[in-house]
């Protein structure tokens, strides 16, 4: 496979999409120039091409291997790693004071997304430690600080997070693991966690845990979840990686996909450890680094998707069979350019949603405004579920692109579809994105849902009066945005039950709405090009689903449970 970065697509929409020019425009991020973004996207650009796609299918290959309690990680592993890390791509959106760039989140999603497109079985590892950075910035003492951001920072250290147990997967609060005082400012930590992503490899000399576990006198519940830093080696007086402690992996999950990151059980026996943040505030700081992890997971699908495009759409220009009016390459048959059409306008949609709660995020940094805090809130589980959902659908239209080769592992494209179906299951999978999107972000009312549908409207009805091409275009989308507020105002009066049941639709509508608004801009700066022909497409075919999804999420609860158990079971 070839993968090229698509940098060209991220510039065009943070220029003419997304509104980036209100990030660069704070006193936070004044220095991130058009010309900065540009010089970081290509180098970016070039570290996916050159050297991490190169690796994806050696990972699927290779997958690491556990070997006497050391996990060897697929060839090329280390050199890529080290590769990003010299690059400073850890460290992206790091605190410059412990050595990071300090860049908007909306540029580290962009060079996220790359990544993932170019070999995501690899870019888990940085993600992984970009969210540890991120909670021990905000929550971690300052001489926690001092010792372990400028090591991850660099990528000399690595890190983790260890949320769930065998019994106690998307209900976190039912953990056990166990803290306890050790009466010099450490605590012994105790108890397995599973589904470790790079919980043990051999790309550092340490690794960094962060361990949700319990106080012997903690409450039950995520009250009573109190966070831990919990290193593979304990530092010595200098600073570096010591003597071991006493944690091991047990075993290496396998899996469908992603062969090339170990996903590790990981036992806990009395290890070292430090409280990140205060008793009992273990959740708050998890969830610190959780919100952004779930759209580095949006981002992850959509990476994917863009490399399954890529991936078909050079197959169909080199597959030669039957003859069409159009060419004789299968991407001129009707049905495979409806198919690569779909992949595209899939992709930009998805990608633009993420791209702009990228942006909300960067504007909540910048300026602690409770309205952007809202939208970034109101946008992560949506950006989360497309993007995933997204990379689902796309990788199984690649399939479908290579005819009987896609379903030949040779060909790579069932990789894709293997990798990235996790994504829709992990950093809570998407059905509780989706009611986390109708329980909490509808607890206003609605109020940032209608904000965010006001400016649709606003920009739809501009685009109707000002530009005749567009105008009918403009019309669809004005009223697809009014229909979604309609069923919006039904979830706001309506029981958490009746909410929960039509909660999935509800999403993947919000999700259609947003992709139409973000087609018309781009129309919008690209009237007479492919731009436009793109946006006609996705508003024209792919738009008007929004109706069918918002009929069946206001159906309600009853007929979910008409039929017993029993009666299902049968």
């Amino acid at each position: 496979m070839t993968y090229r970065a698509p940098v060209a697509d991220f510039e065009f929409i943070c220029r003419h999409v997304v509104g980036f020019s209100q990030v660069t425009a704070t006193d936070r991020y004044a220095e991130t120039t058009d010309d900065l973004t540009h010089a970081i996207l290509t180098e970016a650009g070039k570290l996916c091409d050159d050297v991490m796609a190169p690796l994806q299918r050696v990972g699927d290959q290779h997958p690491a291997r556990l070997e006497n309690g050391v996990v060897r990680t697929s060839p090329g592993w280390r050199d890529g790693w080290a590769a990003i890390a010299e690059g400073g791509w850890i460290g992206i959106a790091g605190d410059p004071e412990h050595g990071g760039m300090g860049l908007p989140m909306t540029v580290a999603t962009a060079v996220n997304d790359m990544m993932s497109g170019a070999c995501l079985s690899l870019q888990l590892a940085p993600l992984m430690s970009q969210g540890q950075i991120e909670a021990l910035e905000h929550h971690a003492s300052d001489a926690l600080k001092a010792l372990y951001l400028p090591k991850l920072i660099s990528g000399e250290w690595a890190g983790t997070m260890n949320l769930t147990e065998p019994q106690a997967g998307s209900d976190v609060g039912a953990l056990s693991s166990k803290a306890e005082d050790n009466g010099d400012g450490s605590y012994a930590i105790s108890g397995q966690k599973i589904y470790i992503s790079y919980g043990e490899h051999d790309l550092t000399e340490n690794i960094c845990h962060l361990v949700l576990a319990r106080l012997p006198d903690a409450v039950p519940g995520t009250k009573g979840i109190s966070l831990f830093l919990v290193p593979k080696r304990l530092p010595d007086a200098d600073g570096n990686a010591g003597v071991a402690n006493t944690l091991k992996v047990v075993s290496l999950e396998h899996k469908m996909g992603l062969h090339g990151s170990p996903t590790c059980v990981m036992q806990y026996d009395g290890a070292t450890g430090w409280m990140v943040g205060e008793p009992g505030g273990g959740m708050a700081a998890m969830f610190t680094m959780m919100n952004n992890a779930r759209l580095g997971v949006g981002c992850q699908g959509v990476g994917v998707a863009e490399g399954a495009f890529q991936q078909a759409m050079a197959y169909a220009l080199e597959r030669k069979q039957g003859r069409s009016l159009h060419g004789y390459t299968i991407a001129a048959h009707a049905d495979v350019r409806r198919m690569l059409m779909a992949m595209k306008a899939e992709v930009f949609a998805a990608r633009s949603i993420a791209l702009a709660c990228a942006v909300a995020i960067d504007m909540e940094t910048a300026t602690d405004d409770a309205d952007w805090r809202a939208r970034a809130a109101l946008l992560t589980p949506i950006a989360k579920a497309c993007g995933t959902e997204t990379g689902n659908a796309v990788a199984q239209t690649g399939i479908q692109v290579h005819g009987g080769m896609g379903f030949v592992e040779d060909s790579g494209a069932a990789q894709f579809a293997r990798d990235v179906r996790v994504t829709s299951i992990y950093e809570g999978t998407n059905g509780i994105q989706a009611m986390d999107l109708v329980g909490r972000k509808l607890l206003d009312g609605g109020e940032t849902a209608f904000r965010l549908l006001d400016e649709v409207e606003a920009h739809s009805e501009t685009v109707r009066s000002a530009q005749a091409g567009l105008a009918d275009l403009a019309g669809l989308v004005w009223d697809a945005s009014e229909s979604l507020r309609e069923t919006t105002e039904w979830m706001v009066a309506h029981s958490a039950d009746d909410r929960a049941a039509g909660a999935v639709p509800f999403l993947k509508a919000f999700a259609r709405v947003l992709g139409g608004h973000y087609h018309l801009r781009a129309a919008q700066a690209d009237p007479a090009g492919p731009r436009a022909a793109l946006a006609r497409f996705y508003i024209e075919r792919l738009l008007p689903e929004h109706a069918a999804l918002l009929t069946e999420a206001q159906a309600g609860s009853d007929g979910l449970y008409a039929m017993s158990l029993d009666d299902l079971a049968a």
